[in-house]
């Protein structure tokens, strides 16, 4: 099923509350709470694909950095495989691939980064294909629902000409708020989210 687009409203701008850093991301906050940390790992050593890094950061309406977000990411392996019983293809997951994890910024830079493997193309229903893509979700000052969003790839241009979220969105600029510059000379891409503002970022309802 694809996600209803989000690019017409406006985001909210009163917080509900505070995130959390120590209970949600303990270890990048500088606490060793627990024996095996929760969502540090993304894809594993063993996980197959070419290894990628992202950096980016989350910015308000005033171009400001948010220092103080989680961002989530969820995304297929390197054969578009999910590591989630609802994906009942017989494909193979590799034992170190957990397809999710948990990245906060620098909290003097306010730069995110993340390493995983680059995901493969996911099915997306009457015989159409997802271009590869992470799906990420953000929680932070400002927000009071978390928002959905998805980081596609600059040099996959054939696979997002044909995917069915993207095709959805008309302007062409809003489309590329959805889109991850890769960097010469390495497997590094660039995505900058913008919370609000002419450049706001497209958001999904789900």
């Amino acid at each position: 099923m694809v996600q209803k687009l989000r690019y017409d409203r406006e985001t909210p701008s009163q917080t509900a509350g505070p995130y959390v850093h120590i209970g949600l991301a303990p270890l990048a906050a500088g606490f060793k709470i627990f024996e095996r940390e929760i969502g540090e790992v993304i894809a594993g050593p063993e996980s197959k694909g070419e290894r990628i890094r992202v950096e980016g950061r989350v910015l308000d309406g005033t171009g400001a950095p948010v220092k103080d977000v989680l961002i989530e990411v969820w995304q297929a392996n390197s054969q578009g495989a999910y590591n989630h019983p609802e994906d009942i293809r017989e494909l193979d997951i590799e034992p170190d691939f957990k397809g999710w994890g948990r990245v906060i910024p620098d909290s003097k830079t306010g730069i995110f980064i993340f390493k995983t493997v680059k995901p493969g193309p996911v099915p997306a229903g009457g015989g159409r294909t997802q271009a590869p893509h992470l799906s990420l979700w953000l929680v932070a000052r400002g927000i009071n629902i978390g928002l959905a969003t998805r980081m596609y790839f600059g040099d996959e241009e054939e696979a997002n000409a044909e995917d069915p979220l993207l095709s959805r969105i008309e302007n062409p600029s809003r489309r590329q708020t959805l889109i991850a510059a890769r960097e010469s000379g390495g497997a590094i891409y660039r995505f900058d989210i913008h919370t609000q503002g002419p450049d706001e970022t497209v958001f999904l309802d789900i």
